[in-house]
């Protein structure tokens, strides 16, 4: 237990640091690519009616996270047997590459940039990959807008809820968040292709990132205390809003964030070029501006050095008070 401490925190430092470097293989493109295999024997394996496709989607659940549990917990039980030094090394690259705090921080920044230079189409064309809505008639300020509220929907998503699960069971419980998370991001849509095939994986995504959700919106509201963004109104539009969104978990970071910073997020957006009507989040009290992007992503490091204290330390009194250390 101590030694997936240690590596926790050599990871949640890599991150911050250095990130996922473009040529390095990430394992989430491994699990990624084994969602669609399975996918496709799945839907050979059963009917195409409802039930089928239920569980169809139930078998895809259960054999991408027994993958992706079984290959880092071997991967680490062999080198961990030939070398403690190894492993706990191994360990750490994992759980560095299971966050996404740099990442998100990088390619949001881009958006920023270009919009800093005037350049409204690269801004469009930073923002289309880091989003899932069309991008190519986007105003300024719904540039600005879509790259806030990926950053703040992702500050549970790709940096707290894994640091949540690497903190309870090392880098395999947090390889089986990210299995299950990268999932929902797949065959988790309510459209004809996916509405009963990915309901399992859907559920089981909301059900792990319950807790983390709710955590990571807390922890940002003490974030904004610290940088004195307006805790009081993100405290405020976080009860309010924090149920705007099909997901019972996505508006939670997304509604401290608009608090925070008294603006007002996310609304209809176009997706494949159909118009979905979403609730809004936050009050229009200001108009969002370019700085904006800079903001949410020091919430997203206040709140990630926060979460990486927590955790740590209450991992620190449980090996006390077991005898560990």
């Amino acid at each position: 237990m101590l030694y997936s401490l240690i590596a926790l925190f050599f990871g949640f430092l890599l991150d911050m640091i250095i990130g996922d470097p473009h040529w390095l293989w990430h394992p989430v493109r491994g699990i990624g690519s084994w969602i669609k295999v399975m996918e496709k024997i799945q839907r050979k394996l059963f009917s195409k009616t409802k039930k089928g496709e239920l569980i169809a989607g139930s078998f895809l659940v259960v054999s991408v996270i027994a993958v992706s549990v079984a290959v880092p917990a071997t991967l680490l039980m062999i080198i961990f047997r030939w070398n403690v030094f190894a492993g706990v090394l191994l360990e750490s690259i994992m759980c560095g590459q299971l966050i996404a705090t740099k990442d998100l921080k990088v390619e949001s920044m881009r958006v920023h940039d270009a919009l800093r230079k005037g350049d409204m189409e690269g801004g469009r064309n930073a923002v289309s990959m880091i989003v899932g809505r069309d991008t190519n008639k986007l105003n300024q300020e719904e540039i600005i807008k879509a790259a806030v509220e990926t950053v703040a929907e992702n500050i549970s998503d790709g940096c707290i809820a894994p640091m949540f699960y690497m903190a309870i069971g090392g880098p395999v419980l947090g390889f089986l968040y990210k299995a299950v998370n990268t999932m929902d991001s797949m065959v988790g849509y309510k459209n004809d292709k996916y509405i009963y095939f990915g309901r399992v994986a859907a559920k089981t995504d909301d059900f792990l990132n319950y807790l983390p959700a709710r955590l990571s919106a807390y922890l940002m509201i003490m974030a904004a205390a610290i940088k004195r963004y307006h805790p009081c109104n993100a405290w405020r539009i976080y009860h309010r809003d924090r149920y705007n969104h099909a997901s019972p978990n996505s508006a939670h970071t997304e509604a401290v964030t608009a608090g925070a910073l008294e603006v007002l997020l996310a609304g209809d957006a176009y997706y494949f070029g159909i118009l979905y009507h979403k609730k809004t989040i936050g009050d229009d009290i200001r108009p969002v501006e370019i700085n904006d992007i800079k903001k949410v992503n020091e919430l997203l490091y206040l709140t990630a050095v926060l979460a990486m204290l927590l955790f740590g330390g209450i991992k620190l009194l449980i090996l006390y008070s077991i005898g560990y250390i």
